[in-house]
């Protein structure tokens, strides 16, 4: 194992100076606008490298490149869909919560439907965002186990009580910064970690082609001939259940990933937050559609670093999430494996600090203010910094649940969140896009698009891909179906 004491120095050194950083920059929190918003004076392009980071950083760094090291680049083709959700997203669903004092995703449906849509929904959010973000948590303990597995530590505890462990260490280290410094710690924090981590990607695709005979051109032809590159898959093999089964065709990339995009970025409080805080509709117009462009190389570099450890490894039969990881821990010269290990934590730790944020904003402003009407300005941040402190905690517990998935941590996640995205999206379009639907169409609606992906991905075989298009389709035609039967009563 190459991970030495200048490494671990490393790590303890940038894990504790970043997180000083992230609570000197974040100033005074005066208000709950503030410490959810940053006061809606955020610079636009940070928010834009902020949702990047948020929304990629841990999977990315850690389960992306094991996709490709176990099938090929098809994964990419998802990120040309999250393109386009992003446009229609930035001219369809944005321009809502620009109208009025609009603090949480959440608050455009207590205007459109009432307060009682707005909670359920919000509600699911909740649970959603929990249940997914502790897949996040989990897997960027990964790396830290990996560390810990290989110390003394290892001959006195068990395996699962040093993962256990890890995810405590970082969920602390995360609430840290949150607790005190709000939404303007956390994304200075990812702007900041989203340039390094980058750059560990491509330190570390310079020293895996270093170590494969040949250099970087046997490397690629050696990838290329066991299919690593095969980038788009227009097949139709099994049928059209086949075609249903299959996350990574063409079409249900395109389709499924621009309906994915649309929900995560258009109805989901953990993005919604920073495009809020941008201050206005262009500046988080501009944010949100530049991000999809970043999205694109990013999931790339990536991917392409993953067809690169499959010639290393020669495609050994390793955990695809521990493929990337293990690369760092025993192969990156000492020093630069502390510092891109450290970029790592760092920048998934803004991830799970974002989603901290995000889950106590929600409960703040769409449970705690409309309902407690002794709260004012003197107890709000304090009341707010708690709520953060048990987001925190039972996002842990969360992490720990999802240790024993068999899945990827990437697809377990992109899952998790399908399951409810569907429903969410449909109640939006609803809302934005048609006139007549009102409360008492909305919530069976929407309560039937949750019951039909219960259905979907319990009983039947069909891929995560297309969950978000078939939960919001059902959602919609519902929504109108019960529209024209109470018009015709």
């Amino acid at each position: 194992m190459n991970f030495s004491t200048l490494d671990i120095i490393i790590l303890i050194a940038y894990i504790v100076g970043i997180t000083y950083f992230g609570i000197r920059i974040a100033g005074k929190q005066l208000t709950t606008k503030d410490y959810f918003l940053g006061g809606k004076k955020i610079p636009w392009w940070a928010v834009c490298f902020a949702i990047v980071a948020t929304e990629t950083s841990t999977l990315t760094f850690i389960s992306i490149p094991g996709v490709a090291y176990m099938t090929n680049l098809n994964f990419l083709q998802l990120t040309l869909g999250y393109f386009i959700g992003r446009v229609i997203v930035a001219y369809v669903i944005l321009p809502s919560y620009f109208r009025g004092e609009i603090s949480t995703a959440y608050s455009f449906l207590t205007n459109r439907f009432g307060t009682t849509m707005k909670n359920l929904a919000s509600g699911v959010f909740m649970l959603t965002r929990l249940a997914a973000d502790g897949v996040r948590l989990f897997a960027t303990a990964i790396p830290l186990a990996l560390i810990l597995r290989g110390t003394m530590l290892a001959d006195t505890v068990s395996t699962e009580w040093i993962y256990i462990g890890s995810i405590l260490i970082i969920a602390l280290v995360s609430l840290s910064y949150t607790y005190i410094g709000g939404l303007r710690a956390v994304v200075w924090m990812d702007v900041v970690q989203l340039f390094i981590y980058i750059g560990g990607a491509v330190a570390a695709i310079i020293i895996v082609t270093g170590d494969i005979g040949g250099g970087l051109s046997a490397a690629i032809s050696r990838a290329a001939e066991a299919g690593k590159y095969e980038l788009f898959n227009f097949s139709f093999e099994g049928g059209l259940s086949g075609f249903f089964s299959t996350p990574y065709t063409f079409i249900a990339s395109i389709i499924g990933g621009a309906f994915l995009s649309m929900a995560s970025h258009g109805v989901d409080q953990l993005i919604v937050q920073r495009l809020l805080a941008a201050g206005s509709l262009e500046k988080s117009r501009r944010a949100l559609i530049l991000t999809g462009g970043i999205i694109i190389f990013q999931f790339g570099l990536f991917l392409f670093l993953g067809t690169l450890l499959y010639v290393f490894y020669g495609g050994a039969d390793i955990p695809s999430d521990e493929i990337f990881p293990m690369f760092i821990i025993e192969e990156m010269p000492s020093g630069l494996s502390g510092l891109i290990i450290a970029a790592l934590f760092a920048a998934a730790m803004s991830t799970l600090s974002s989603s901290i944020s995000a889950l106590a904003s929600a409960t703040m402003y769409d449970y705690v203010v409309p309902y407690w009407k002794g709260i004012n300005q003197d107890n709000e941040v304090a009341v707010s910094r708690f709520i953060t402190m048990v987001w925190c905690l039972l996002l842990v517990g969360s992490a720990i649940v999802f240790m024993q998935s068999p899945q990827t941590v990437v697809e377990l996640a992109l899952s998790i969140a399908s399951f409810t995205y569907g429903g969410l999206l449909g109640t939006f379009f609803l809302g934005v896009l048609f006139t007549k639907p009102q409360l008492r169409h909305a919530i069976p609606a929407f309560i039937a698009g949750i019951v039909v992906m219960v259905y979907v991905i319990l009983f039947t075989s069909i891929a995560w891909t297309w969950y978000t298009l078939i939960g919001s389709g059902v959602t919609i035609t519902f929504g109108l179906l019960y529209t024209y039967i109470f018009d015709r009563r």
